[in-house]
Order: C-alpha cells, then structure tokens, then sequence
C-alpha cells in the first residue's frame, strides 16, 4: 500500500553486503580512471606554455610567442601541430569509448580496465622518451585510448 506523498514498499530484494578491504581497494583502482583524466589535462594545459617545451617541440610558436609580447596571450599559440597535440587525446578518448563498451561486454570490467591501463602506461612512456612532435601525438593518442577504455 502506497504512502502519502512516499514511495511503497515495493517488491525489491535486500542483498547483504559489506564494506570489505576488496570493495573498498577495488573503488579506489575504478576511480584512478577519472583522476588521470583530470591529471592529464591539468598537466598538459601548463606544460604547452612552458619555454623548454615550446622551444624544443613547437618552436614557431615559440617564436611568435617572444616577438609578440604585447600581444593577447590566446592570439600567440595559434599552431594547428599544438592543437593536434592537445586535441588528440580527447578524440582517441572518445574513440575508445565507443569501442570499450563492447570490449567490456566481452571480456569483462577487469580485463578492459587493465588493457585501458596498459595503453596509458605505454602513452607516458613514449610521451616521457618523446623526441620529435610525431611522438608526443602518438604518446597523447595511446594516453587516450587508455583513458576511453579506463572511463567508459
């Protein structure tokens, strides 16, 4: 019988549960997900205006950066090669997440989020070896792909 302005009791089923060290381990590994996420773009968003990293990646807009100080910040890095760069992990993201959720019914939470991992790890690494553009963009495509497979 239906309460006054309440919600019945309905005919759902109690299941016991508690909050063991494997749950709790298990929540906090799910949520690592989201924070590289956020790591990566805080990191990213710094590191692009940095003088070592322009000079040696993107020099042109270095450049344009030093010959026009008098100039509005926003209009100095106007580089379609940075925006590849930023741009590449949020469309590898979205990529991956598409494809991730058929992965996940497949073979499992576990097994994607550990692929996930993995491709993240292989990103960092080509992205920390990085010598040339080209590897900074394939490094932010792999950071990505891992991403979508993590977040999904």
């Amino acid at each position: 019988m239906p309460t006054a302005g309440g919600i019945g009791p309905g005919n759902g089923k109690e299941y016991p549960g508690n909050l063991t060290p494997f749950v709790t381990i298990t929540c906090i590994v799910a949520a690592m997900g989201g924070l590289i996420f956020g790591y990566d773009i805080g990191i990213s968003g710094g590191v692009t205006t940095m003088t070592p990293f322009l000079q040696k990646f993107f020099r042109e807009v270095w450049e344009k950066k030093e010959a026009n100080k008098s100039t509005n910040q926003y209009c100095q890095y106007d580089s379609q090669t940075l925006t590849m760069f930023t741009s590449s992990l949020y469309l590898a993201a979205l990529l991956a997440s598409l494809v991730a959720s058929t992965v996940t019914r497949k073979l499992g939470r576990r097994l994607s989020m550990l692929f996930g991992g993995l491709l993240f790890f292989a990103g960092a690494l080509i992205n920390g070896f990085a010598k040339a553009v080209w590897m900074l963009i394939v490094g932010r495509l792999l950071l990505g792909f891992g991403i979508g497979f993590a977040n999904q």
